[in-house]
């Protein structure tokens, strides 16, 4: 067992080692994201499954801290509310469970980031493209191919790996270092 928890643990850093090819990606995503709240506007980020949980994460670093007192950026992550996730799924379908949200809680110049590992989940495209159609910037991660989100979002941070476990490792550490990056160039 211990050679293979050793084997998942390079396999992993290799990954983490591969991502440094993403900073250029990674720093245009930031400077959205900045910009962003600078005209105090909001962060919205949704996924499934393990991506709900990672834009969960996420949010909650924007709204509470990261590592320094300060306050509070608004973010929100549609994937929270089971009675509108729930009920969206029951009376439209579940590929407009982001969708509809973007529809009506997103503003101009509010930035939205999907998060899918595969790059094929369509509720993840339905919420970018109406993001896009209400004229907002978008950011998608995702894994090394990008699947059909590739080329729909105004950045696309592509993971470089198919193994949804070592993606989902790379996207919250992707997130993290976006979160302490923003700690460091705003301040409201």
């Amino acid at each position: 067992m211990k050679k293979e928890i050793e084997e998942n643990i390079l396999r992993s850093s290799s990954i983490i080692k591969e991502s440094i090819s993403l900073s250029s990606d990674i720093e245009e995503a930031v400077t959205i994201i900045v910009n962003c709240l600078k005209n105090g506007n909001k962060i919205i980020l949704f996924g499934n499954g393990g991506s709900a949980a990672d834009a969960q994460h996420i949010a909650a670093e924007f709204i509470g801290r990261f590592q320094k007192e300060r306050k509070s950026y608004p973010a929100i992550s549609l994937t929270s509310d089971s009675s509108v996730i729930t009920s969206l799924s029951n009376d439209y379908s579940f590929d407009s469970i982001f969708s509809r949200q973007c529809e009506s809680l997103v503003n101009v110049n509010d930035v939205v980031i999907g998060i899918s590992t595969s790059g094929n989940s369509s509720n993840i495209i339905a919420a970018i493209k109406q993001a896009k159609y209400k004229g907002l910037k978008t950011i998608s991660f995702t894994g090394k191919t990008g699947g059909k989100l590739n080329g729909l979002s105004d950045v696309t941070i592509y993971v470089p790996s198919e193994n949804t476990q070592r993606i989902q490792e790379g996207h919250i550490m992707i997130g993290q270092i976006i979160c302490g990056l923003i700690e460091d160039n705003f301040s409201n």
